[in-house]
C-alpha cells in the first residue's frame, strides 16, 4: 500500500504534468494565432499596397516628340513639341505618337484628323512598315479633298517615322482592312514614305 506522502507526491507530479501539458497546448494555440495574424496582415498589406509594376514605372518616363499638323493653307506641315510616354516596344511607342496626333494641335495649326477618329492597333513588320489600323470613323468623318487627305497621310507618316526609328513606311488600314483611299482622292493602296519637302521649319521656342 502506498503511504499518504507517496500519494501526495504522485498527485503533485500529476498536477505538474497536466499544467505543463496545458501550457504547451496554450503556447501552440497562441503561436498558431500569431502566425495566422501575421499571414493575414501580409495579405492585407499586399492587397492595399501592391508592389509597383516595373513596366508601370517605366511608363512614367517621358520623352520629347515632334508631332506634325497642317498649316492654314494645307500646304506644309508644322511641327509641335509634345511630351509622350517612353516605351520600349516600337508599336506601343507608335500608339503614343498617334494618340498625340489625334489629340490635335495646341498652337492653332490645322488638325489633320477629325475629332472622333480612334486608333485600334499598330503593327510593325520586319521591313519597317507600320500598319496603322483606325476605326471606321476615319472614312466617315474625314472631310475629304485631295489636300486634306494628303495632309492626314503626310502628318501621320512624318510623325511616326520621325519619332519611332524602327518605322520606315506607313500603311493605313480601317477596321483591319486595306483602303483604296480615305475619301476617294489619294490612293492608299501602298505604304507611304516620309516627304521632308513638305515640312515647315521649326520655330525656336523661347526659354
Amino acid at each position: 500500500m502506498t503511504s499518504k506522502r507517496q500519494r501526495r507526491s504522485e498527485d503533485v507530479k500529476e498536477k505538474k504534468k497536466k499544467k505543463s501539458t496545458k501550457i504547451l497546448y496554450l503556447s501552440m494555440i497562441i503561436g498558431g494565432i500569431v502566425i495566422l495574424l501575421i499571414l493575414f496582415f501580409i495579405v492585407l498589406f499586399d492587397a492595399f499596397f501592391p508592389e509597383p509594376d516595373a513596366d508601370a514605372l517605366k511608363k512614367k518616363e517621358k520623352q520629347v516628340a515632334i508631332i506634325w499638323f497642317s498649316d492654314q493653307q494645307e500646304r506644309f506641315l508644322v511641327g509641335e513639341k509634345r511630351y509622350i510616354f517612353k516605351e520600349n516596344d516600337a508599336a506601343t511607342q507608335a500608339k503614343e505618337v498617334i494618340k498625340a496626333l489625334l489629340d490635335g494641335s495646341k498652337n492653332g495649326n490645322v488638325n489633320t484628323f477629325p475629332a472622333g477618329v480612334g486608333l485600334r492597333d499598330v503593327k510593325i513588320d520586319d521591313a519597317g512598315i507600320a500598319y496603322v489600323n483606325f476605326n471606321k470613323s476615319l472614312t466617315k468623318l474625314h472631310p475629304g479633298s485631295s489636300s486634306a487627305e494628303m495632309a492626314s497621310i503626310n502628318s501621320l507618316t512624318i510623325s511616326l517615322t520621325e519619332n519611332v526609328p524602327e518605322i520606315k513606311k506607313v500603311k493605313i488600314l480601317v477596321e483591319g482592312k486595306e483602303l483604296t483611299s480615305i475619301k476617294g482622292h489619294i490612293s492608299t493602296s501602298k505604304a507611304f514614305r516620309p516627304d521632308p519637302g513638305i515640312l515647315a521649319p521649326m520655330k525656336e521656342e523661347r526659354s
